[in-house]
């Protein structure tokens, strides 16, 4: 299984002026964990680091300080996620035909989730790792006030990745989408307006985005628990 691996943003609602990534998680950079845990992980056999060039020399160093099991390439990003991930594509080796998509940022994300979506991924085209949502959910009107609908909850998924796609379907859906210029938040968007299936295979709890200092609070908190070593 090829991993992609999205690291190119900013972290503006961090506070941050750099890559939040490198910003510091219990004395190691968020990315560090996210590509212990990848390359941890039984089924990944390659993995393609996307970032901005200015970030490589720093995240060269991540690798010298813990050498990961997988060979890791680095790859330019664009100026969005989705930019970003059609370079990835792009570099990908010839002879991958699956690829899962994992955000830099959910840095406490399992090698046993990476290894379930990779098997789950040999019986489908397309999958993101999703959990249930808890709260009630409101769609509220263009006024931003005034209640619209409230969904059924339990049609309701929290989506996380990774996502795991077949690599020729995937490049044709990011194809469509540049030339008719969508603008998605992720890949399996793109795979629903191209009326491609997309399943969903059990997340984690605990595998949060991290976009803010409360995230990276409760982050430390999840590994200090996760990892009594660490305490």
């Amino acid at each position: 299984m090829h991993l992609l691996i999205p690291a190119a943003g900013m972290g503006r609602r961090m506070g941050s002026n750099r890559n939040k990534l490198l910003l510091s998680l219990l004395d190691r950079p968020l990315i560090a964990w996210t590509l212990e845990a990848a390359s941890a992980s039984r089924e990944i056999r390659w993995i393609g680091l996307i970032g901005q060039p200015e970030d490589w020399p720093d995240f060269e160093a991540i690798l010298a300080a813990n050498p990961p099991s997988k060979p890791v390439q680095f790859i330019q990003g664009g100026s969005t996620r989705q930019e970003s991930v059609y370079n990835g594509l792009q570099e990908l080796p010839p002879e991958a035909t699956s690829v899962l998509i994992h955000d830099g940022a959910r840095c406490l994300a399992t090698p046993d989730l990476f290894d379930r979506c990779a098997e789950s991924l040999r019986h489908c085209p397309g999958l993101i790792a999703a959990i249930p949502v808890k709260d009630t959910i409101k769609i509220v009107g263009r006024d931003s006030q005034t209640i619209e609908k409230t969904p059924d909850r339990a049609q309701l998924w929290a989506a996380q990745t990774p996502q795991g796609f077949e690599v020729a379907l995937l490049k044709q859906c990011h194809d469509r989408g540049k030339s008719l210029g969508w603008e998605v938040t992720d890949d399996a968007a793109l795979f629903e307006k191209c009326d491609l299936p997309v399943q969903i295979v059990p997340g984690e709890e605990t595998n949060l985005k991290v976009t803010t200092p409360m995230d990276l609070a409760i982050a430390e908190f999840i590994l200090r628990q996760q990892r009594p070593e660490l305490k």
